[in-house]
C-alpha cells in the first residue's frame, strides 16, 4: 500500500527542540521520527520505527546467517539471579528496581546474562548440545543519571544481545570470531563507518573485550590509533607499560623548600626555574619533574566509602573514566572539604608521598601511575603547608601500594606495540563484543557431561549492539546542512514522490502510477500529496526526511518528464517518466 503525507502520523518542525544537544537528536525530533516521553525516553512515530525495524531486520540476518537463535526474555526480571552473580549490587543506582504486590523483588532487566545462562542451564546438559548461540532484541533499563544526546543516552534503549555457549577455550574463539565478523558485515550493511578496538570488560566481566566505535567528534568514548601498525584501544583500555628502573645512587639526598605562593604545578615550575640555587644544570624544570598526588573516594557497592591516593607526573591529570573503568564496580566520587577534615594528615594542595600508603599516617592506600620509575626522583608536596620537597626518590625516600594505570592519554604518546606516535579520537559506541569465559557459568552452576561422563564448566561469550544507538549514530554520520540522508539499507522509504503542481490530474496521475510501479517492484513509496502546501515547503520537508531519492512530479509531467533527486550525491536529473521507476529501482538496488 502507498504511503502519504497527508495522512501519515507526522508533523516536521521548523526549528530545534530545545532539549536537543547533537544533530542527530534535533534531526530525529524535527524530522518527524522520535518525540519525547520522559527524560531518556522516546516514543518511536511511523516514520523512526520503520528505520528502527530496517536496523533490526539488518541485525537479525547478519545473526542468522551464523546460525544464531532468536529468543526473546522478559523486560521484568526476578533478583534472585543477579543477585547471585553480585550484579544487584554491583550495578548500584543504574539499577531499576521494584517490587510486586507479594513484595518480591524484581528488575528491569539492563542485561541479560544472567537470564541466558539460566536458560541454556534448564534446556541443556551434555557437551553434544554445544556449541550453542542465541540472541535476542529487546529493550533495556538503565538508571542514566544524566540522559542525553537522545537516542544516544537513554534511560530504555533496545539492543541486540547475544550470547555463545562452548565447552572449551578453543570453542569460544570460534564464536568469538563468528560474531565479530557478523558485525563487520552488519555496520558495513548500515552503512556505518567504524573501528574496532581494544576495550575493557568493565561490569561485564571476562578477558577479551573489543568494542565498534563510529568515529565522531559529539563521542563519548575517546580512542588511539596507531598509522604504524595498526593498534587501536579505548583510551581506558591502553596500558604504557611500567616504566624501566632508574640508578638513583648519584641523586640527592631530599631537599624540603620553601614554597611560598605556588598554587599552581605552573607556579611551582616557575618557582624552581627562578632560584638560582634551585635550578637543573642540564636544563629547565618542566611540569613533568613533578609529582601530583590526586585523592578521590571509592564508593563500593555495599556504601561504604574508601579513599585512594594516586601519584601521577604533574603534566597529566587523571582520567576520571580510566579510572572508573579500573575500580569499577566501585563508583569514584569526589574528595571534598569534609573529607580533608577528617584526614588531618592530608595538606591540601601540598599532599606528598609521606603521608600516603596503607601503613602510613593517613592510611589511605597509594597507588602510582606506571611512569613513576623505580629509582627516579621528582618534586612533590612536603606535606606542611608552603613547602615542596625535591630529589624525592620513588624506592628510596618513598614506596606505593602499587600501580594504577589511570592518567589521562594524550595525542603523540607512545604506542604500547611499536614506540610510534598514536593519534587520539572520539567515538560512539555502537557494538562491544566480549570473551566473558566461564564467570556466570560458575556463578549460577551451568555444567554439561563431557566426553568421559565429567561435568564440565561452560564458557561463554557475549556480544552487543545498540539497536536504537544505532539509529542514532546513523542520523548522525548521514545528514548535512538540510536534513538527513539515508542509507538505502535503512531510510524508511525508498522513493518520496513530491507532487510539486497545482490541482493538475495529469501531475497526480504521474506521481500516483510511478508509486504504484515501484511498489510493483518491491520498492517503499511515499507521496506528498498534502494540500495546500507550497511546493518549496514540500521541498524542504523532503530533505528533511532524507529518503534516498526524492521525485518531483511538477510543470515538466507536461513535457513527459519528472524530476528526480540524489539526496546522497547532491543531484538533480529529469528524466521521461517512463524511464524514472527503473533508474529509481536500479539505483535503489545498486547500493
Amino acid at each position: 500500500m502507498v504511503q502519504r503525507l497527508s495522512t501519515l502520523f507526522v508533523r516536521t518542525l521548523r526549528d530545534n527542540p530545545a532539549d536537543a544537544e547533537v544533530p542527530s537528536h534535533r534531526l530525529l525530533v524535527r524530522a518527524g521520527y522520535i518525540r519525547r516521553a520522559a527524560p531518556g525516553g522516546y516514543t518511536w512515530l511511523p516514520l523512526g520505527l520503520r528505520v528502527f525495524h530496517n536496523v533490526a531486520r539488518v541485525i537479525r540476518e547478519e545473526m542468522d546467517a551464523i546460525g544464531a537463535q532468536e529468543v526473546n526474555f522478559p523486560a521484568m526480571l526476578p533478583r534472585e539471579p543477579y543477585e547471585v552473580t553480585g550484579r544487584w549490587t554491583d550495578y548500584g543506582e543504574n539499577l531499576f528496581r521494584l517490587q510486586d504486590r507479594r513484595k518480591a523483588d524484581f528488575l528491569l532487566g539492563p542485561t541479560h546474562e544472567e537470564m541466558f545462562t539460566l536458560l541454556v542451564k534448564d534446556l541443556y546438559s551434555s557437551y553434544k548440545d554445544l556449541p550453542v548461540w542465541l540472541y535476542q532484541i529487546q529493550n533495556k533499563f538503565r538508571d542514566e543519571a544524566r540522559p542525553r544526546g537522545g537516542l544516544l543516552r537513554g534511560r530504555e534503549f533496545s539492543m541486540k544481545d547475544s550470547y555463545s555457549f562452548d565447552t572449551d577455550q578453543e570453542g569460544l574463539q570460534v564464536s568469538y570470531d563468528a560474531h565479530r565478523n557478523a558485525y563487520i558485515r552488519i555496520f558495513e550493511r548500515l552503512g556505518l563507518p567504524f573501528a574496532i578496538v581494544s576495550a575493557m570488560s568493565g561490569a561485564m566481566g571476562g578477558s577479551a573485550s573489543e568494542e565498534f566505535l563510529f568515529p565522531c567528534d559529539i563521542g563519548e568514548d575517546t580512542f588511539v590509533q596507531c598509522s604504524a601498525c595498526g593498534y587501536s584501544a579505548n583510551t581506558e583500555a591502553v596500558r604504557v607499560g611500567v616504566a624501566e628502573p632508574v640508578d638513583a645512587a648519584s641523586t640527592a639526598a631530599a631537599q624540603v623548600v620553601d614554597t611560598p605562593n605556588t598554587p599552581t604545578i605552573q607556579t611551582l615550575v616557575d618557582f624552581f626555574n627562578a632560584r638560582i640555587d634551585l635550578q637543573r644544570a642540564d636544563r629547565m624544570w618542566t611540569a613533568a619533574d613533578t609529582l601530583k598526588n590526586v585523592v578521590v573516594n571509592l564508593r563500593h557497592p555495599d556504601g561504604h566509602l574508601e579513599p585512594l591516593a594516586i601519584g601521577v607526573p604533574g603534566d597529566r591529570e587523571v582520567d576520571m573514566k580510566r579510572l572508573e573503568a579500573q575500580v569499577s564496580p566501585a563508583e569514584v566520587e569526589a574528595f571534598d572539604e569534609t573529607h580533608f577534615a577528617a584526614n588531618t594528615a592530608l595538606v591540601k594542595g601540598y599532599i606528598g608521598p609521606g603521608v600516603l600508603g596503607a601503613t602510613n599516617a593517613s592510611g589511605i592506600r597509594y597507588l602510582l601511575d606506571p611512569r613513576i620509575a623505580m629509582g627516579s626522583a621528582w618534586i612533590t608536596g612536603a606535606d606542611t603547608p608552603g613547602k615542596h620537597v625535591m630529589n624525592l626518590v620513588n624506592g628510596r625516600d618513598f614506596t606505593a601500594d602499587g600501580t594504577i594505570d589511570v592518567a589521562e592519554i594524550r595525542d603523540d604518546d607512545t604506542c604500547p606495540t611499536c614506540r610510534s606516535a598514536l593519534t587520539i579520537r572520539r567515538g560512539i559506541e555502537i557494538g562491544h563484543v566480549f570473551q566473558l569465559g566461564p564467570k556466570y557459568a560458575e556463578a549460577l552452576g551451568l555444567n554439561v557431561l563431557d566426553k568421559n561422563g565429567k561435568q564440565q564448566t561452560v564458557t561463554m561469550g557475549s556480544y552487543g549492539i545498540g539497536v536504537s544507538r544505532a539509529v542514532a549514530a546513523i542520523a548522525e554520520a548521514m545528514h548535512d546542512e538540510s536534513g538527513l540522508r539515508w542509507p538505502t539499507e535503512v531510510a524508511p522509504f525508498d522513493a518520496h514522490i513530491v507532487i510539486a503542481g497545482k490541482d493538475d490530474a495529469a501531475i497526480t496521475a504521474a506521481a500516483e502510477n510511478l508509486a504504484l510501479e515501484l511498489e510493483a517492484a518491491g520498492l517503499k513509496a511515499v507521496i506528498d500529496d498534502r494540500q495546500g502546501v507550497s511546493p518549496g515547503v514540500k521541498f524542504k520537508d523532503a530533505e528533511l526526511i532524507g529518503v534516498p531519492y526524492v521525485v518531483v512530479a511538477g510543470r515538466g509531467v507536461a513535457n513527459g518528464v519528472l524530476e528526480v533527486r540524489d539526496r546522497f550525491a547532491g543531484t538533480a536529473n529529469e528524466l521521461p517518466i517512463a524511464q524514472v521507476g527503473p533508474h529509481v529501482v536500479e539505483q535503489v538496488r545498486g547500493k
